[in-house]
């Protein structure tokens, strides 16, 4: 845990789940830049936020913990966000309903007089985020985004202008830059893109061929990424009536391919991400019949599921929090799974063969095995004993 300090107060905040080994805070720069431009500083007045504030992709709650007495709406895409956004207003003394929790999937407010939105590593998601906002910003409201100076392009800006208004930038600051848009009402706009579909390939197995829904914001939404392509290829072949999960489940393609080639199996998706568990719902929808056994979650990897209850968990784990590369998110997914099988039951992951899962895997498990590789990726089992 660590204290953001503004001029008004000091707050106490952490992501979610708080691991005392985890390096890095639950605000950075960019956060701190937005806040004092929020105070007012000698080069800008303060921003009125006595209207409807609403503050897009805070990632762990900084944003919407120090707003909370005005009492803003927070959109966000991420489960672990809100998680994270309820711990700190409680170890801040903050009430729970002084920031109402939406997610991408929610309808947003009607009317928004101030929008803060910290800018997303997928620009995908922001241009859909902003296409739902767009038709609740007025002449009047205040918009302003934050991010660092990487994560700002061209492109976003292009957004923005495309999307809300006219849009310049500030100054970079410690690395961090705000993006000032001026909501313009008679702005044509096209409608937004999302969710986007493609077909399958005709050489990955069970699925070869099949139409995937994307919503914005999930990875590699535009094509079948690598990683997951040679992971098709090596799947478990099983039958009868196993209880499988599809952990981080993206767009649903692995656990579809595991419902299909085994119909007695029930498989659940879960992804952190609820534009992730909406596209894997809609793509398992649209591939199998009514009869196909399936549940949908949104939550903090296997915690939401009893012990020693699956046959067979299914794991392609990110290995990136935002713009930081972790193991944490791994590693939290390992021993969830570890946890979640019943004594016999597999946990197969596909992985970056430099990211040495095996190691982890051999420390939580007590076993590994190689089940397939290629220069860039390995497919490793574990079973619990």
């Amino acid at each position: 845990m660590n204290r953001l300090t503004t001029s008004g107060a000091g707050y106490d905040l952490a992501r979610f789940p708080e691991d005392p080994r985890d390096p890095f805070r639950a605000w950075d720069a960019a956060d701190e830049y937005l806040l004092r431009r929020l105070e007012g500083t000698e080069e800008w007045d303060p921003v009125d936020l006595t209207g409807s504030v609403v503050v897009v992709g805070d990632r762990w709650g900084a944003l919407s913990t120090v707003l909370a007495g005005h009492r803003p709406v927070q959109i966000t895409d991420s489960y672990l966000a809100q998680r994270a956004t309820l711990a700190n207003l409680d170890r801040n003394g903050a009430a729970a309903d002084s920031v109402r929790l939406l997610s991408a999937r929610d309808t947003p407010p009607d009317r928004v007089d101030v929008l803060l939105v910290r800018v997303p590593k997928s620009l995908a998601l922001l241009e859909d985020q902003l296409h739902r906002l767009a038709p609740a910003v007025h002449a009047g409201t205040v918009v302003i985004g934050t991010g660092m100076v990487k994560e700002i392009h061209t492109s976003t800006l292009r957004l923005f202008e495309r999307i809300i208004g006219p849009t310049r930038t500030s100054l970079a600051v410690r690395k961090a830059r705000l993006v000032f848009c001026t909501p313009d009402p008679d702005l044509s706009r096209t409608p937004s893109p999302w969710p986007y579909r493609y077909d399958l390939p005709e050489d990955v197995g069970p699925v070869s061929g099949r139409t995937v829904t994307n919503h914005a914001g999930i990875f590699c939404a535009e094509r079948l990424d690598i990683g997951t392509r040679f992971f098709l290829g090596h799947l478990p072949e099983r039958s009868g009536p196993d209880r499988v999960v599809d952990l981080g489940c993206g767009n649903g393609v692995v656990g579809l391919s595991a419902a299909l080639a085994n119909p007695e199996a029930t498989v659940t998706f879960i992804d952190e991400s609820y534009q992730a568990v909406a596209s894997a719902e809609e793509t398992f929808r649209a591939n199998t019949g009514p009869d196909a056994k399936a549940d949908f979650v949104v939550g903090d990897g296997l915690t939401r599921l009893p012990p020693d209850g699956v046959d067979l968990v299914l794991n392609n784990p990110p290995f990136h929090s935002h713009q930081a590369t972790t193991d944490a998110t791994a590693r939290t997914m390992f021993h969830g799974a570890r946890t979640a099988l019943r004594p016999g039951g597999e946990l197969w992951v596909v992985g970056n063969r430099h990211l040495g899962y095996h190691t982890q895997l051999r420390r939580i498990f007590g076993n590994c095995t190689t089940v397939a590789g290629d220069p860039k990726f390995v497919v490793l089992r574990a079973v619990k004993r």
